[in-house]
This record gives C-alpha cells, structure tokens and sequence, in this order.
C-alpha cells in the first residue's frame, strides 16, 4: 500500500505491507487524516518513533472478526493496552505500561491507506457527522480531558497559551461548556480567525500574571515557564504540549506559589463525538489545507507553517 513513512526522514512509499488481520483488530480504510503538533514533533525526534506516523483519522472497517463492524465509517481511541495489568484492570488502559500508541509508539498510523486497531478501539460516527469534523475526535477528545481531571469553575479566569491547533481545539472545547477562557499567541491574524469563532483572544506579551487556570498549548518547552510565571498563588497549570526537544525549569516558583501542575494527555472519544453530533461546535473552520497522501511530504511542510491551523490528508 502507499505509506508516508518517518525512518529519520519523511518520504511517501508506494510498497509498503498492507496490516496483517489479527484476532480481535480490525483494518480499515483510512478516509482522512489529519496533521498535529505531534506528528511535526515525530519528525524531530519525539519518541525516537519510526513507522507510519498519524493518529487523527476517519475511515471505513474494511474486515474485521465483528461483523457488525464491517462497513461502518469509524474513528479511534489511539492507545492500545494489554487489558491485564493492573492499570487496565483499574480503567486506566491509557497508561498501560506495554502500550501502543496509533502512529506514536509502536503501532503503525493513519497516514496510509490502510491501518489496523483493535475492535473495542473504534468508535462508529453518526451519519450527522461529516469526514471533515470527525477528525477531529482525537484532539477534541484530548481538549475534554481537562474537564474530567480538573475542577474548573465558570468564575476562573483561564488562560490558552498557544494559538495552534491544540490552543484552538482546547479554547472550543471550554467554550462550549459555558467557559470563557482567552487565548494567547503571537499570530495576530490566528488570532482573529478565532475570535471570529467567538473566542476571546489577545497577544501573548499582553497577558498579565495573576489567572486561576494557565493552560499550555505552545508546542513548545518554554511554555512551561510562561505558564507559571502567569499563574496566581496556588493556582493550576493543565500542559498540553508535547516537545522533543527537553527544557531546563525552575521549580522554585512552584514550590514558593504552591501551584498545582497536571499533565494532560489523551481523552475518551465516545464524549467527544456526541459533542460534535450536537452541533456543540464545528471545527471545519480550522481546516487550512487538504492534500493527497502522494504529496504527504508537502502536507507536513505546510503544516509545520505557523499561520496554518489543520492540514487534512486524503489517501
């Protein structure tokens, strides 16, 4: 099959091996897929990750054990665990320590033609909802997490760092539940196309220190420290980012405030899809680009473009 693979070097392959069936997974034919922050990261070094990378996809179960999955246009939960460890056995399959992770660690991607997960991973998407926003069920997923690990009140104030992808996807997700956070970044015309969203929006130098919340989308390892450094005294840094590149911090601050910081990761998708079959937001707004999977390599340079939000891609 066509693969866009990253084995030190991103390049498209016309040979690569089709996913061998396996008892309890299914392959499906991937729709569309989208590029992440992530998926830039791989590409310089992050998880020292060799394979077909991407994990934001819509497709269609093309064979599968479970009949009932056959024909049915799917996204998916991106981990897979081993479902007997004690992680597991307490609902917390997500940190399986022998996991797989879609197109991150040692599993192959969506960006193919094909993939492979497991059958409980997939998540059948109403007919209500088009390709274009169903790709986005993995980041809007990840953006919910923070309401199930945070004690949010609609009287914080709360702060976005961060007007990519991730910031955008977040700054929707809260919006649409009666929050009403600001984003920061340092692309006055991103900037604009999401205020246009009705989101709150200012430029990143302009924010002044003293919110209850600071939630870092950068992408990038100083977000970290611009984060506490806007924090109020016992207030929450949430991290969203993740960096290949490592970051030297100052934990002082965190100690002397008493600030409390929580790792934010991946989120469950079946919420996160009925939002979207609600109308709770569209996302298709955010979509920049959309490029067949033979000019993949293109795909990535244009995502890796500041001014871009999504780039989509087609096999």
């Amino acid at each position: 099959m066509r693969a866009l693979v990253f084995d030190g070097k991103l390049h498209l392959r016309t040979d690569y091996p089709d996913p061998v069936p396996v008892s309890g997974e299914s392959i499906v034919k991937v729709s569309v897929a989208g590029i992440c922050g992530t998926d830039l990261e791989i590409t310089r070094g992050y998880m020292e990750y060799r394979g077909v990378p991407g994990h934001e996809f819509v497709g269609r179960v093309m064979q599968s054990e479970n009949l009932a999955l056959v024909g049915k246009r799917v996204a998916g939960e991106i981990n897979t665990s081993c479902g007997t460890c004690n992680w597991c056995i307490d609902g917390m399959g997500r940190h399986c320590p022998t996991r797989t992770v879609l197109g991150i660690l040692g599993r192959d991607g969506a960006f193919a033609e094909y993939l492979r997960l497991p059958n409980a991973n997939l998540i059948a998407i109403p007919d209500a909802v088009a390709d274009e926003s169903a790709v986005f069920a993995e980041p809007f997923a990840a953006a919910c997490e923070i309401l199930e690990q945070a004690s949010l009140k609609r009287t914080d104030r709360i702060a976005i760092l961060g007007d990519g992808r991730l910031g955008a996807m977040v700054a929707l997700a809260l919006n649409g539940e009666n929050f009403a956070p600001v984003v920061a970044g340092h692309h006055p015309e991103k900037l604009q196309r999401l205020a246009a969203l009705g989101l709150r929006t200012e430029l990143a130098d302009k924010l002044a220190p003293g919110y209850d919340v600071v939630i870092d989308c950068t992408g990038q390892s100083a977000g970290f420290t611009r984060a506490i450094a806007l924090v109020r005294p016992r207030g929450t840094v949430i991290l969203k980012s993740t960096a290949a590149a490592g970051a030297a911090m100052n934990l002082a601050p965190v100690v002397i405030n008493e600030i409390t910081i929580i790792g934010s990761r991946c989120g469950r998708f079946t919420p996160a899809i009925a939002a979207l079959a609600a109308g709770r937001f569209d996302p298709r707004p955010l979509i920049d680009g959309t490029f067949s999977l033979d000019d993949g390599v293109a795909a990535f340079a244009a995502a890796a473009d500041k001014s871009k939000f999504k780039i989509v891609v087609r096999p």
